[in-house]
């Protein structure tokens, strides 16, 4: 299972890192018998490792490894976070020896401390931020055993998402030198790893230094994919070719893809590259449609990425297994999901997909589906997609973020989804809206359809008033209503059962059930007559009017 969770060095890696390490080596500078470390024992060891070289700097960064090791899970956070030590610092510091052993603990480390949520912060954005990375991407750009372990590292420091635009911004220039942009200098992470991805085939004898290189490099990526900015600037590299070739090159069924495997990662950069447009041209250009259209067949983790990659890249409807009804079933499955935070078991934990990500490729299908109907007004291929349940969510993820916006509701939604999401939600709405205004048949008059297209509607406009409403999304809320509206009166059968969940829903939630209902009441009278019936007639029945 995939999941946005960290890589413990310590308990994975760590092993096999030290296997590839001379034993002999590490063994031969360990004490003889002295008690273990403490956290007392910080600044002499952190001293140390600053002030001396060789076999001595090694013997206390062991040390301090061995602080924070698997055993001592308990200092991770005091030793970064308590502002009593700078650890951060010297490590980053030993990350530039030339002694393999002192860069190698230093690394395992780095790697432990960028576990707990409380370090990366910290790690990635401190005072000391521009060292750790620094330290890090040195180690990989000059090729050096560690560079898996740095690799993984950042990806540990990735997962704070507040983080990831810096970690690709570091493009460092010698000191008193003007900055020089990312992708102008060879020396910026973003050219590392793209050269370390371009000279490193994918085809490299697997768990080798350069093939684990390569994968933990493509997991970094696919967490620092999720920035738009970020996003753009992998679009102008070669780094959408390499992972695309990738998934051309393996020869294990997507089936046996494994959760961290360089495969796994690298269709998860497609995808988080897929719905930007600064990537999204990149992408096409390497032949991306093709190579992942197949893999949409596999139904499960995998399959779901590469229908959402597929929809974001453009694919026409016919490109989706089974006439789309997988497609929607498993899209709307993951709206469902992510809106009531829960994963799905043996596929993916809550967090890993953001809702804007899922309501987007629902949206895309949606388009994908309306084009191949064209101008008929049956919605054959829209059908599988406008299920009451996905679009009562549409509707719903709308008007959470029209309460959300007002300060004056109570009740507001556990979820607030962002705005975004509702785009996508209401683009959703207008490609379906053949298929979600199908008559009954017989066709009827309804009461229940009636009430229905009223309070949709006047939710829908409500939602284009706001002001975090784009443009776009403002012209598709407008065009809905007006359709919505049009077809009042006529039984309803899909939009009717969708209100229906769309108000248990509030109900359950505890939200105002009269927010979107008609306010016309009536006109109000007292025994002077219609009260302000004319603007010149008050409360008290007196006029100002002269009525010839």
């Amino acid at each position: 299972m995939v999941a946005n969770v960290d890589v413990p060095a310590d308990e994975t890696t760590n092993a096999q890192a030290q296997k590839a390490t001379s034993p002999t080596a590490v063994a031969s500078q360990k004490p003889t018998p002295a008690k273990p470390p403490t956290l007392e024992d910080l600044p002499d060891l952190l001293k140390t490792m600053v002030d001396e070289k060789g076999e001595k700097s090694a013997a206390a960064t062991k040390r301090v490894y061995e602080l924070c090791d698997v055993g001592h899970k308990q200092n991770r956070v005091p030793m970064v976070c308590s502002g009593k030590w700078d650890v951060l610092t010297p490590l980053a510091l030993c990350l530039t020896q030339e002694s393999g052993d002192g860069r190698h603990l230093a690394c395992l480390a780095l790697n432990n401390l960028s576990i707990p949520t409380e370090n990366k912060r910290v790690m990635a954005l401190g005072p000391a931020a521009s060292d750790v990375i620094g330290g890090l991407c040195k180690v990989i750009q000059e090729d050096k055993q560690e560079s898996y372990l740095c690799c993984i590292c950042l990806m540990n420091l990735s997962f704070l998402e507040a983080s990831i635009t810096s970690i690709l911004a570091h493009s460092p220039v010698p000191e008193g030198s003007a900055p020089v942009p990312a992708l102008e200098n060879s020396n910026s992470l973003l050219r590392v790893l793209e050269k370390l991805l371009t000279n490193s085939p994918s085809a490299s004898k697997s768990g080798s230094g350069k093939s684990e290189g390569v994968r933990w490099a493509c997991g970094l990526i696919k967490n620092l994919a999720k920035s738009e900015e970020n996003a753009k600037l992998f679009g102008q590299t070669q780094i959408p070719t390499c992972v695309v070739n990738n998934i051309k090159s393996t020869t294990a069924p997507p089936s046996r893809w494994t959760s961290n495997s360089l495969e796994d990662f690298s269709l998860f950069v497609i995808l988080n590259l897929a719905q930007w447009p600064g990537s999204r041209e990149a992408l096409i250009s390497a032949d991306s449609v093709e190579t992942v259209k197949p893999i949409m067949a596999e139904g499960d983790l995998q399959g779901l990425k590469a229908t959402m990659a597929c929809a974001f890249l453009g694919a026409d409807w016919a490109s989706f297994p089974e006439a789309g009804a997988p497609a929607a079933k498993s899209v709307s499955e993951l709206m469902t999901n992510i809106v009531e935070k829960k994963g799905k078991d043996g596929q993916y934990a809550y967090g890993v997909f953001k809702l804007y990500t899922a309501t987007k490729a629902f949206r895309d299908l949606s388009l994908a589906a309306a084009a191949s109907d064209g101008d008929s007004t049956e919605g054959v291929c829209t059908k599988c997609l406008s299920t009451p349940s996905a679009v009562a969510l549409c509707l719903q993820i709308m008007s959470d973020l029209v309460l959300a916006s007002n300060d004056d509701t109570e009740g507001a939604s556990k979820y607030v989804p962002d705005a975004a999401s509702a785009e996508y939600a209401i683009g959703a709405v207008e490609a379906l809206i053949p298929a979600i205004l199908q008559t009954g048949d017989p066709p009827r008059k309804s009461l229940a359809s009636e009430k229905a297209c009223s309070e949709i509607e006047t939710m829908v406009l409500a939602y284009s008033d706001l002001q975090a409403t784009s443009g776009k999304a403002r012209a598709s809320a407008v065009a809905a209503a007006g359709k919505i509206k049009a077809a009042s009166g006529s039984a309803r059968p899909i939009l009717e059962i969708s209100h229906d969940l769309w108000v248990q829903y509030r109900k359950r939630e505890g939200q105002p059930l009269d927010q979107y209902l008609s306010q016309e009441k009536g006109i109000e009278v007292d025994e002077s007559g219609p009260l302000d019936f004319l603007p010149c007639v008050n409360s008290a029945g007196s006029s100002s009017c002269v009525i010839a």
